[in-house]
């Protein structure tokens, strides 16, 4: 494990909050049709670039670069959150259940 613990907790956050966000993202894809085959693909890979530059800013902010197990470990638990991403992108009322359920 390279990636220190509050990058941990950033990258978690990131994609928290693009899963909480993620019809914003799908709105965006929307405008793309017809020159994409699917919106929820579109969608799913907008939020997963925004989490990858949110990483890579994170280094950059700390005058780190991420070598490659860095990149290894953050494409790790990237793949391990996927299907909450998949999940808010294909289901609307996700993020809104996932809201309410936390109050």
């Amino acid at each position: 494990m390279v990636i220190s613990k509050e990058n941990k907790d950033f990258i978690d956050s990131l994609i928290d909050y693009y899963i909480s966000e993620s019809q914003s993202y799908r709105q965006i894809a929307e405008n793309f049709v017809p020159e994409i085959v699917s919106i929820p693909d579109t969608t799913f890979g907008i939020i997963t670039g925004c989490v990858y530059s949110g990483f890579l800013q994170a280094y950059q902010n700390q005058k780190q670069t991420p070598g490659l197990e860095d990149i290894k470990e953050f494409n790790k638990i990237l793949k391990n959150r996927a299907p909450l991403i998949k999940k808010a992108v294909l289901e609307p009322q996700y993020q809104m259940r996932k809201t309410n359920n936390s109050k």
